[in-house]
C-alpha cells in the first residue's frame, strides 16, 4: 500500500500452494467510482479472456480457484482480461430488462501484473519459483508472456 492505495497483491493456496504475486496499477476503489450499485453476495460469474499461454492458463487456474461455482441465476460478473501483458479486473451487476442487458459496474477496477509464481505458500521462502517475469531481457521484440 502507498499512500492508501493498493500497490501490490499476493494470492496463496492453501495449504501447500501455488502462490502468485502481482502488482497492481491504476486502482480505482468502490467508494471513488460514481454511481456505484450495492454488490450482491451471490458467488460471481468469472470471464477469463486472453490468458492463452502455458503461463496465462497457470494464473487463469489461480483465479479461478478464488471463487465457488455460482447458480446459474446470480447476476454478479468479474473479468478478468489480458492486454498487453496487464490484467484488467472488473467488477459489474447485470440486469435483464425485457430483453434488454443493463450493465452497472460494482467496482474496484485496477489492473494487475504477475511477476512471479512460486510453488509454495507465502510462509515458505525456499519455495520452488515456477515462473518469475524478466521484464529487461535483450529481445527484438516485446515477447508476451501470457498470450
Amino acid at each position: 500500500e502507498t499512500r492508501g492505495m493498493p500497490d501490490a497483491m499476493m494470492v496463496s493456496h492453501l495449504p501447500y500452494g501455488p502462490t502468485a504475486y502481482f502488482t497492481l496499477s491504476s486502482c480505482v476503489l468502490r467508494h471513488d467510482i460514481p454511481e456505484c450499485t450495492p454488490a450482491s453476495q451471490a458467488y460471481p460469474h468469472l470471464i477469463i479472456d486472453g490468458l492463452n499461454s502455458k503461463v496465462g492458463k497457470r494464473i487463469g487456474r489461480i483465479l479461478q480457484a478464488l471463487y465457488p461455482i455460482p447458480r446459474p441465476e446470480s447476476r454478479r460478473v468479474l473479468t478478468f482480461a489480458n492486454r498487453n501483458d496487464f490484467i484488467s479486473f472488473r467488477h459489474h451487476m447485470y440486469t435483464l430488462d425485457k430483453g434488454q442487458v443493463g450493465l452497472s459496474e460494482a467496482g474496484p477496477r485496477f489492473e494487475m501484473q504477475p511477476y512471479e509464481i512460486r510453488l509454495g505458500t507465502i510462509d515458505q521462502d525456499d519455495a520452488e519459483k515456477e515462473w518469475v517475469l524478466r521484464p529487461y531481457m535483450n529481445t527484438a521484440r516485446k515477447k508476451q508472456t501470457l498470450q
